[in-house]
């Protein structure tokens, strides 16, 4: 009988929507070459864009920052951390390796110039060596008649040592939190740690012992900073500049699983997920086709050569405002700034308006950074000197719009449990996957995407009572009772354009 049974209500929304990617938000020089990537690797554009993006703020590291009030000296250095967030089969790999490879062929070079600094190195060491028992009789001979004569000739000497060379980096995989500190101390300019599976680095500042290693992260992010850490064997060590660029891959299920964990208060909520401002959740394309051509080779080689000029950058270059205080910056101009202002003040009544959950809060407070940093990125990538004009404060401000977005989808996963089990659960019973009074365990066992495990089955379930699509039946069996489900036969109607919308 159907008449015993409610009309079962409309199904949430499985994921919000977010806006498409708009190439227009990449500086010229980008644009032909992520449009490239994209095409030929057939994936969406978003990726390769964080990547391009984030490339270019490892190499301008600390060289350059931007004040974004008129007279204050609140600094912001544009370092950057990214998420590309899909499914498997979605190409975030070589979407997000690509545009790294122009950081990878600097690391080359870099790593050639080392070697053939080394050797000079180890040649001066020799004569240095020959040098100091020569400056040891010195010594000697001085110290009869001439003690302060002695002294100089040390000092001479050891100010005459030669200076062991500084390879420069670029890219970091997999390290110690400690020997990022002592690659740092030789890179004050910053790295990029790129990780292809994000959630190991984020599982592994989860550890017990790891504390020192998270709070490292969340200084080094700011790029303003030091950090100092004490290690037993290692003794102290000082990172006079800590300042590291994140970028990665992870999959929606494990990132859903990690943010419900932060949001519900445990280690995660300390603000690191916050930091990943360039975090994209872009909808799977409907179509696909076969890209099999040769790169644009000279978009490639344009994009190449403005993040190798942005390597070799100097603040006189663009006219930045150099004191012995403090990084070198650039201001705003006044139309540029006027419109920052406006958008600075829009943005902070809506954090204090109390209308959003407080992980998108503290998310979006982290973009009063974002907007100027992608500002002067944008900046610096067209060729700008002296102060950023409006142009490139719209663009950072359009980032914003879009990637606030796909926040809001990356952070519906954990603040609205549930939905897109509760979708998918519901694709299984309408197209006849599960027999009527089904239990969790026909729906867990049979590993369907989404709904492999007995949470994910729990959390499905508990939505669709809600919604009436099914009913809890427990049947006594003299211990624990059983417990199936009934579904609601009225879900079976096609006729239920509501039903059907929000099922499809």
């Amino acid at each position: 009988m159907h008449a015993d049974w409610p009309e079962p209500a409309e199904l949430p929304d499985e994921l919000p929507p977010v806006m498409p990617f708009d190439y227009s938000l990449l500086p010229s020089s980008f644009r032909d070459w992520i449009r490239d990537i994209a095409e030929r690797l057939q994936c969406p554009p978003d990726y390769p864009a964080i990547a391009a993006m984030i490339a270019a703020a490892t190499v301008v590291g600390r060289k350059v920052g931007v004040r974004p009030k008129r007279q204050d000296d609140w600094t912001v250095v544009p370092n950057l951390w990214g998420i590309a967030v899909g499914p498997p089969s979605m190409m975030k790999t070589p979407a997000l390796q690509e545009p790294l490879n122009p950081l990878k062929q600097l690391e080359i070079t870099r790593k050639r110039e080392f070697e053939e600094a080394m050797k000079e190195y180890e040649a001066q060491k020799l004569v240095a060596e020959q040098q100091r028992l020569a400056t040891k009789a010195e010594i000697r001979s001085k110290l009869k008649s001439d003690e302060a004569g002695a002294t100089a000739v040390a000092r001479d000497a050891i100010d005459a040592d030669a200076k062991e060379p500084a390879r420069r980096r670029y890219l970091l995989n997999d390290t110690t939190v400690e020997k990022v500190g002592e690659i740092l101390n030789q890179n004050p300019n910053g790295v990029l740690c790129y990780r292809d599976e994000l959630m190991g680095f984020l599982r592994s500042l989860d550890r017990d012992g790891q504390e020192g290693a998270r709070s490292f992260y969340l200084e080094a992010w700011d790029g303003r900073g030091r950090f100092t850490y004490d290690r037993i064997g290692r003794g102290t060590v000082d990172i006079d500049c800590a300042i590291v660029s994140i970028i990665g891959s992870i999959q929606p299920g494990p990132l859903s699983q990690y943010l419900r964990g932060a949001i519900g208060g445990g280690v995660g909520a300390d603000g690191l997920m916050q930091r990943f401002q360039l975090a994209v959740y872009p909808d799977i394309p409907a179509t696909w086709q076969n890209v099999d051509r040769w790169p644009d080779t000279e978009a490639k080689h344009r994009a190449y050569e403005v993040i190798y000029s942005l390597d070799q950058l100097a603040a006189s270059d663009i006219s930045a405002t150099e004191d012995d205080e403090s990084l070198p910056y650039l201001r705003f101009e006044r139309g540029a700034q006027k419109r920052f202002d406006h958008w600075r003040s829009d943005l902070e009544l809506r954090l204090r308006a109390g209308q959003d959950h407080e992980v998108i809060v503290a998310h979006l407070a982290k973009y009063r950074s974002l907007i100027p940093s992608i500002a002067l990125l944008s900046h610096l990538i067209d060729g700008g000197r002296g102060k950023i004009g409006v142009e490139h404060i719209e663009r950072a401000i359009a980032w914003g719009e879009y990637l606030e977005s796909h926040a809001r989808r990356i952070y519906a996963i954990a603040v609205t449990p549930g939905a897109s089990e509760a979708n998918m659960l519901a694709k299984r019973i309408r197209d006849g996957s599960l027999k009527d009074e089904f239990s969790l365990r026909d729906v867990y066992r049979k590993k369907w995407l989404g709904l492999s495990t007995r949470d994910s089955a729990e959390r499905a379930t508990a939505v669709l009572l809600d919604l009436d699509w099914i009913r809890r039946v427990d049947e006594p069996t003299g211990g624990h009772p059983r417990t199936t489900f009934a579904i609601n036969p009225h879900v079976y109607r096609s006729t239920s354009a509501a039903i059907t919308a929000g099922a499809s």
